[in-house]
């Protein structure tokens, strides 16, 4: 059975975009890169909606993006061997390989799909995300809280649930990034 896995990079007081749908101040370094390859070596599948989907696919359609650098080539190659999940009513297809597109998300599908992975599910943006946690389906937080205050934005985390975590890693980088990784509790 796999884990579904909520993943962020977040400024401090909780924002993923900034007031203007910007996120360029949250790309990782090459120490903060080489760590989130390591964790997402393990994950088997991703969960999307539409816009977290199109943000991704960069990294099988742009050959730019994993040029820069051996690890970003390194997470080309990991991302593209994981299946993909997109869930979008408006998005009339899918472009990048082992990718899926579903209509709605179904809390029984993404339940049923736990239950026979073989590896580590991970959902990717805050709406999507928030349906699962509104389902009772996360069984971990992965957050990476860049060290800037944001004011505004798009929120990282649903504000309208309420669920008890349990820390059980924790990294700081040089930068002043920090990982926390915490396993709800029942």
């Amino acid at each position: 059975m796999g884990d579904l896995i909520c993943c962020a990079i977040s400024s401090l007081d909780g924002y993923i975009e900034d007031q203007h749908g910007k996120f360029d101040w949250a790309e990782p370094d090459e120490e903060v890169h080489r760590f989130v390859n390591d964790l997402e070596r393990e994950v088997g599948t991703y969960l999307y909606g539409r816009r977290m989907n199109e943000t991704m696919a960069g990294w099988e359609t742009d050959p730019s993006f994993a040029a820069h650098s051996p690890f970003m080539l390194d997470f080309a190659a990991i991302w593209q061997a994981a299946d993909k999940l997109v869930f979008s009513t408006t998005l009339e297809a899918v472009f990048t390989s082992r990718t899926r597109l579903l209509r709605e998300s179904d809390p029984g599908m993404v339940r049923r799909l736990k239950a026979t992975a073989g590896r580590d599910l991970l959902i990717g943006g805050p709406g999507l995300a928030a349906q699962a946690f509104q389902a009772g389906l996360v069984d971990q937080c992965h957050l990476f809280l860049v060290p800037i205050l944001m004011g505004g934005g798009k929120r990282s985390l649903p504000s309208d649930v309420r669920l008890r975590l349990d820390l059980h890693d924790q990294h700081r980088f040089r930068s002043g990034v920090v990982f926390l990784r915490y396993r709800t509790k029942p």
